[in-house]
């Protein structure tokens, strides 16, 4: 591999590279990726030469860090400019985040209803789904909502509406079919199929719906590109099941583009960026500070506020450097104005900021504008912090569910943390390792885990210390963990004496903070780490995970699936069956002309089918948390 990092590419630019390649060159991309990406290379500057071989040298030139054009890449072999080198230096080089649009850029005008003619939204321009055959005979359309939850019914519109709703262009919906049909091609190929020139293909459709103003899709296929070169290296964060998720997101977007209007199709469409909105004064209270560290080596802090009306919002600090750099800036001076405080004193003081702006998911802007000074904080125990712990766990939970859901509209704001007064109960073995369990008012058993197992941070250390003192009772703080059970992960508690807070994931507590062992009061022990049988829902969960890497060729080999079905069925999860059998028919479904040839495959309607269920098997696993808890049943 090049010592040197390679400088991001736009990601119109890879898409051009790999266009321009003649289909012997487009065969050999993949295996050219590969071999560049094992020459030396050395950085002068704002560029990087790559040495193709003993006389040839590819070089990537990126003013202001980032290789904006195609002309930027310059190869010196003697089939430049038209050789395979120049393509596999974009493929093997980090993807550039999109350039942003400008701010004032209009918004693409809706075409004019014919006259005569009703202005509801055309016609969806993908086939239409076959029915998917219940185990009781009777059929349920893909396309409905009932076994379908990624499509969404379009806005109706009466005769006498004072004005139509807004509806996508042409130019939108051909967009939005470029994409669909790229991530029907993934899903074809699966994750080994899914090579460099399939990827040009997401690339060239996400570049044409970001400037046809479709952004969240557009963002959802830059994240299946992503997800997919992570894949394809063996990169160790990568998880299946992120895949699916991006995926799903790309090709249900895709597919509502057409089919929605108004407000509904203004969350379709979704935002170029994220605003901060001018929120004038504001008067803050600390509550905790998270330590933050990512697959991808990043690190930093998190610092949760809550204004006077209970509102949540975040000052965070992360950046390049990994676990170590999340303990350091734990201590460094938090930006807001002209504030002294740091992240950690953060939490539990208070600020009065004024011009302060605030992005949609709660993120507190630090702009020039923006003046803060140090206030005095709250306690748990007093307002306006104590409000945060009044509403009933399964009321808080189906907040948050909204929240972490899934396919949730990016821009829905929402928190997913829940503020709970429980009493510790003991540890209890599971599959994973060992968890706390706790029981919070109402009679809810809750598992609480460790958000981070890093023995750098506290996190592990103080559950398990936590888990040796049953009978204590605590405020605590944590993110819910969408499961058949309630779960979450610890992320702040009241100081067992009584006295303060602890950041479970910073602070570190010792033996002699918690109370004397003969003093708790005695509990059953709790040895099992049984939370429930677990749902037949698996069943089919399972073959939306294994399409993914294998492609569709491989579903279609499973063979009968009876058996499944019947499981499924016998736990009253009739659409689900159905939806495995005609998922891995369509899998299996190759037909034949008048001369027995095989016909192409249906990509779009076994895309219609995977879809279908990777968002219905995401709307039951919501609902049974949600159930868990006690909330009421999501709906949409």
């Amino acid at each position: 591999m090049t010592a040197v990092q390679l400088p991001p590419v736009a990601p119109e630019v890879t898409a051009t590279l790999v266009e321009d390649l003649s289909p012997r060159l487009r065969k050999r991309l993949d295996a050219a990726v590969t071999k560049l990406g094992a020459r030396p290379a050395h950085r002068d500057g704002d560029t990087v030469t790559i040495a193709v071989d003993d006389e040839s040298e590819l070089r990537l030139h990126a003013p202001g860090g980032v290789v904006a054009t195609a002309d930027a890449i310059t190869c010196g072999c003697l089939l430049a400019p038209a050789c395979v080198h120049r393509a596999a230096a974009a493929c093997a080089a980090p993807m550039a985040d999109p350039a942003p649009e400008p701010a004032d850029r209009p918004t693409e005008p809706a075409p004019e209803p014919a006259p005569g003619t009703d202005s509801a939204p055309t016609a969806d321009p993908t086939p239409a789904a076959a029915s998917v055959p219940t185990s009781t005979g009777t059929p349920v359309s893909a396309s409905t909502s009932t076994a379908t939850p990624a499509s969404v019914p379009s806005s109706s519109v009466t005769p006498d509406s004072a004005a139509s709703p807004e509806v996508a262009s042409p130019a939108q919906r051909g967009a939005a079919d470029a994409l669909w049909s790229a991530g029907a091609a993934v899903l074809e190929a699966g994750v080994d199929g899914a090579g460099a020139v399939t990827q040009a293909a997401l690339l060239r459709a996400a570049h044409t719906a970001r400037l046809r103003q479709l952004p969240r899709a557009a963002g959802a296929a830059l994240s299946v590109v992503t997800l997919l070169r992570a894949a394809r290296a063996g990169d160790p964060s990568y998880r299946t099941a992120e895949l699916v998720t991006a995926l799903a997101e790309l090709l249900g977007t895709a597919h509502r583009v057409g089919r929605t209007s108004g407000a509904e199709l203004a969350a379709v469409r979704g935002r170029a960026r994220r605003p901060y909105s001018p929120d004038g004064a504001l008067r803050l209270y600390g509550l905790f500070t998270e330590p933050v560290v990512t697959d991808s080596g990043h690190g930093g802090v998190r610092t949760w506020v809550a204004g006077s009306d209970g509102r949540l919002c975040t000052v965070g600090d992360v950046a390049p450097g990994g676990v170590g750099r999340a303990l350091g800036v734990a201590d460094r001076a938090v930006r807001l104005g002209d504030s002294a405080l740091t992240h950690r004193e953060l939490g539990r003081a208070g600020l009065a900021v004024s011009g302060a702006t605030v992005s949609p998911d709660g993120r507190l802007g630090a702009g020039k504008g923006v003046k803060a000074v140090t206030a005095r904080g709250a306690a748990w125990t007093e307002l306006p912090l104590a409000a945060l712990w009044e509403p009933p766990a399964s009321e808080q939970a189906a907040r948050a569910l909204r929240s972490t859901s899934r396919y949730a509209d990016p821009d829905g704001g929402g928190s997913d943390l829940l503020f709970l007064d429980v009493e510790l109960l003991g540890a209890v073995r599971e599959s994973g390792g060992t968890c706390l369990l706790a029981l919070c008012e109402g009679g809810i058993p809750v598992r609480l885990t460790a958000a981070d197992d890093d023995p750098a941070l506290a996190h592990r250390d103080n559950l398990t210390l936590l888990a040796a003192a049953p009978g204590t009772r605590l405020r605590i703080i944590g993110r819910l963990v969408p499961a058949p059970h309630p779960r979450l992960t610890l992320l702040a508690c009241s100081h067992p004496t009584g006295e303060g807070t602890v950041d479970l994931g910073l602070d570190r507590l010792r033996r002699a903070d918690l109370p004397d062992p003969a003093a708790s009061v005695h509990l059953a022990p709790h040895q099992s780490g049984d939370s429930g049988a677990q749902s037949p829902l698996y069943l089919l969960e399972r073959r939306v995970e294994q399409t993914v890497p294998a492609g569709r060729a491989a579903l279609g080999l499973l063979g009968d699936v009876t058996a499944e079905t019947r499981r499924i069925s016998r736990a009253g999860l009739h659409t689900a069956a159905g939806l495995l059998t005609a998922l891995c028919a369509s899998a299996a479904q190759r037909d034949r002309d008048h001369f027995g040839r095989l016909l192409p495959a249906d990509t779009d309607g076994f895309a219609m089918y995977w879809l279908t269920a990777a968002r219905y098997t995401a709307a039951v696993s919501e609902s049974l948390c949600a159930a868990a808890w006690g909330a009421p049943r999501l709906v949409g």
